[in-house]
């Protein structure tokens, strides 16, 4: 049981996050969730992968994953969208393929905006923290 209010202690005066502290090394891994389905950092990679390869297995061995569940994690993507985030072609004499369509070029692309503001609210919010950070263990 609490012996009363909690006591707000000082913050020290330095709120600027340091470029060479701890939390110039902080990570963040933010998943996005909409209803039951999420977005987050293994998902955009591996849209970014297809992208780069121009196809889903290529990707998927790129990230150290089978075809099948890179091509799962896109059939998911593709289901949270009215539009398509992922366009595919079946292999056969000329090969299949996939890219990113437009919008899922977009999605990417403000994924990895919300990612790099949320490390800078992180760092932000955390400044007047830093000095009290202990050294991490080796």
């Amino acid at each position: 049981m609490a012996d009363g209010p909690a006591k707000i202690l000082p913050l020290r005066k330095s709120a600027r996050p340091s470029a060479e502290g701890q939390l110039a090394s902080a990570r963040s891994r933010l998943r996005v969730v909409i209803g039951p389905r999420h977005l987050g950092p293994g998902k955009a990679d591996l849209l970014e992968a297809i992208g780069r390869t121009g196809s889903i297995s290529a990707a998927g061995r790129e990230m150290g994953m089978s075809y099948r569940r890179a091509w799962l994690l896109v059939d998911e993507v593709n289901k949270m969208f009215t539009r398509p985030v992922v366009l595919s072609s079946v292999g056969g004499a000329h090969g299949g393929g996939a890219q990113l369509s437009d919008f899922g070029r977009a999605l990417v692309a403000a994924y990895r905006r919300i990612e790099a503001r949320t490390m800078l609210a992180i760092r932000e919010e955390l400044a007047p923290f830093e000095s009290d950070l202990a050294e991490p263990e080796a």
